[in-house]
């Protein structure tokens, strides 16, 4: 049974470059039945994004990107080694198409078969972008270039190739900082046998 949810009215507080601040004034149906108070509510809005656990199978190990990223400088190391990933950029754009796209460009594979694993919320109290969470199988021949980002996107990628048992005592250790990283890890773990 679905909630009711009232709007009472919504605004674009910010926007600039792929970050929209959203500001919406509402009510919502408590698990009493009753209508809350008009609260507000802000929702960062820069759309959906992609993620994908690139796994060379002939040695078992996970192609991932390292690169800087400002949001966690001040709080961590700012370089994160990741899993590819990407935004899907207009609503045109799907998920698979926009995947296939970001692991030539970060890493320099051409995927042809993706397995969606999951979607999931980042951080559901403050954004509403969901990343699509795919596993690629790739070999040797699969390789087309040698990746490393868009220098048009400020883009400064390094490739890592590294054996999943690896990855998996870095997780166990808690050198895996990054979320869709550590859920597709866990995927992985959890799925090795089987693929």
């Amino acid at each position: 049974m679905s909630k009711r949810v009232k709007i009472n009215g919504k605004k674009v507080a910010f926007k600039q470059a792929i970050f929209q601040i959203d500001e919406a004034h509402l009510q919502y149906e408590k698990f009493n039945g009753q209508m809350s108070e008009e609260i507000v509510r802000l929702n960062l809005n820069r759309g959906d994004s992609v993620a994908a656990i690139v796994h060379r199978t002939a040695d078992d190990s996970l192609i991932l990107a390292e690169q800087f990223r400002f949001s966690t400088y001040e709080k961590g190391p700012g370089w994160i080694l990741e899993i590819p990933a990407g935004i899907i950029e207009d609503k045109d754009s799907n998920a698979e198409d926009t995947m296939r796209r970001e692991i030539v460009e970060e890493v320099g594979y051409r995927v042809n078969k993706l397995q969606h694993i999951h979607t999931f919320y980042l951080s559901p109290g403050g954004t509403s972008e969901r990343i699509f969470l795919f596993y690629a199988a790739v070999s040797a021949k699969d390789k087309v270039s040698d990746g490393g980002g868009l220098p048009d996107e400020a883009e400064d990628i390094r490739t890592e190739i590294i054996l999943v048992d690896d990855l998996l005592a870095k997780l166990k250790a808690g050198e895996i900082i990054d979320a869709k990283t550590i859920i597709g890890l866990q995927w992985l773990q959890i799925n090795r046998d089987n693929l």
